[in-house]
């Protein structure tokens, strides 16, 4: 996928601004696809939650700066806040369900490790029950029939549940990767404060624990530091700005609040196993070799 001159993009839908209006959001992908040459740029929406499911055609999508080929029966699992590109062959058919927070807050209710299953972002199958549920979601999407409402929550509902399943069978390192209550709720205050530079400290606080117990716990659950669980968050991040923007890496640097260039080059080596220069080298090459551009 090509990189953008500045920030990378968020939106609501792709190209729009305005908050969801609906229980839910269905469209072919086709309807959004034909406005942007069949390529949207690379984007991300913040508190939305999105599923696509390939029905005939394909293409190319990229998430964190992964590409990943696409085909008929491919179902895209794209959670908030994950930078994403489509590259589509024309005609390609199929759908895209956009989901906000708040109904997934109202779903994943007393139904166990689901909200770490679909946390992941990734390309997987779509087995027969997961495309049933899409093509009711979309006939009642595009219907006004009573009792509408209700009826998608609970088509949404059976949606994430399939799809989560089908994560599960197709990743199954992941399923053993899940966290305790506790660590999920610190990954989630990490995704709402890493921007700001919060240090181990401030987490502590919020969680009203110690900062060693924080360590402890958290070095329990996944092998770890916190430190280190704050810095995989923020070079997350770095990476996709070094995917999807040509700014300099002192810029992506100063960005995730590194006062020093070169300490972040050591700490995202550290990371990701090479340099940002050369993560970056190496992310065209992938592109140039899949088509992906």
């Amino acid at each position: 996928m090509k990189m953008t001159p500045s920030a990378i993009q968020s939106y609501s839908l792709f190209g729009e601004s305005t908050h969801l209006p609906d229980v839910l959001h269905c469209e072919t992908i086709a309807e959004r696809s034909v406005l942007h040459g069949w390529e949207l740029a690379p984007h991300r929406h913040a508190r939305l939650h999105q599923v696509l499911l390939v029905q005939s055609g394909g293409g190319s999508v990229s998430m964190d700066g992964a590409a990943l080929a696409l085909c008929a029966g491919s179902l895209v699992n794209v959670p908030p806040g994950h930078v994403h590109a489509f590259r589509f062959k024309r005609g390609t058919k199929g759908w895209v369900a956009t989901l906000a927070d708040e109904l997934l807050d109202e779903i994943l209710v007393r139904v166990g490790d689901v909200r770490s299953d679909l946390g992941r972002a990734c390309v997987v199958p779509a087995n027969a029950s997961l495309i049933l549920a899409m093509e009711q979601i979309w006939r009642e999407f595009s219907g006004r029939s009573n009792a509408r409402a209700l009826v998608l929550r609970g088509l949404s509902a059976s949606l994430l549940g399939w799809v989560a399943r089908a994560i599960v069978e197709h990743e199954p390192g992941h399923a053993n990767l899940r966290d305790s209550d506790f660590v999920q709720r610190f990954r989630r205050l990490i995704g709402a404060h890493f921007l700001e530079h919060w240090g181990v400290a401030d987490y502590a606080r919020a969680l009203a624990v110690s900062p060693t117990h924080l360590s402890r716990l958290t070095r329990s659950a996944t092998g770890g530091s916190a430190l280190r669980l704050i810095e995989a968050r923020t070079m997350r991040e770095a990476r996709r700005h070094l995917a999807y923007t040509n700014l300099s890496v002192a810029t992506v640097a100063y960005a995730m609040g590194y006062a020093d260039p070169a300490y972040f080059t050591r700490v995202f080596t550290r990371d990701a196993g090479l340099s940002p220069r050369a993560f970056r080298e190496q992310l065209a090459g992938q592109a140039e070799a899949t088509g992906a551009g």
